[in-house]
């Protein structure tokens, strides 16, 4: 997909060498102020992509962004040469995120925004006991764990990875359910689910063990419940190579030894 690039707004993450390289951007191309700006052009790491995600939701704006990070999965090479041209040729991914909903012990409510996984973890010793539905009904009475966690494809090459889930195509209509360290039932190693069901899952003895929930970077403490499904409204968009689609990364990524 081609586009024309008139302007583009360059925000980096604290770490020196992503400042570095957008002082020589700025330098090079000029710095329109983000609402102005074609494209938002971010340098970091997947951890700051995510961030300007987030900021950039349901504006419409295009987020291209250069690794000057670590791993860098959701980014593209960095390069100061001929980015108005690399942007132009760049293809556009919508993502449309996951709305978590939590119950808290004080019975507060809150929202979050997920493009990568909601997840739950244990937040002592104690070993959580979960209640997973879907739809509305029960498919797991108690799931005994460490933690459990509901990712999108952008997602599954995260967390969801680490945790031994399954990699999934970023055109798959599909979410993985995934447990970190499952103890029962001890066969079950997950589950996954068409991107259009409402996963509610229910804190088993809160008080005896408590559990967090988390979506993307927002951490809800001790929660009694959490609701998770794909938004229906909500979207970002983020750009990538053409030689280095998100689609070749994930397929790449399950090549790896």
């Amino acid at each position: 997909m081609s586009r024309k690039i008139r302007s583009l707004s360059f925000v980096a993450s604290p770490a020196p060498e992503a400042e570095q390289a957008r002082g020589e951007l700025v330098e090079r191309y000029g710095d329109a102020p983000p609402d102005e700006a074609d494209v938002i052009v971010a340098l970091g790491g997947d951890g700051f992509m995510l961030q300007t995600l987030h900021t950039t939701m349901n504006s419409g704006k295009m987020v291209y962004g250069m690794n000057r990070g670590s791993i860098g999965f959701l980014m593209n090479r960095f390069s100061l040469a001929d980015l108005p041209a690399r942007i132009e040729r760049a293809v556009a991914n919508i993502c449309r995120p996951l709305e978590m909903r939590t119950v808290d012990a004080d019975g507060h409510v809150s929202d979050a925004l997920a493009i990568n996984e909601v997840y739950l973890f244990r937040q002592s010793y104690q070993a959580a006991k979960l209640k997973v539905a879907i739809d509305g009904r029960t498919r797991l009475q108690e799931l005994i764990c460490d933690g459990l966690l509901l990712a999108t494809p952008a997602g599954s090459t995260a967390y969801n990875l680490s945790a031994h889930g399954p990699i999934l195509p970023l055109e798959a209509p599909l979410l993985a359910l995934t447990p970190v360290s499952p103890f029962r039932p001890r066969r079950w190693r997950g589950a996954l689910l068409p991107n259009h069901v409402t996963v509610d899952i229910e804190i088993l003895e809160p008080e005896k063990r408590p559990v967090n929930a988390v979506a993307d970077y927002t951490e809800i403490k001790s929660v009694r419940s959490v609701r998770i499904a794909q938004s229906e409204s909500s979207t970002a968009i983020i750009l990538s190579d053409p030689d280095h689609s998100w689609s070749e990364r994930i397929l790449s990524e399950q090549f790896q030894y």
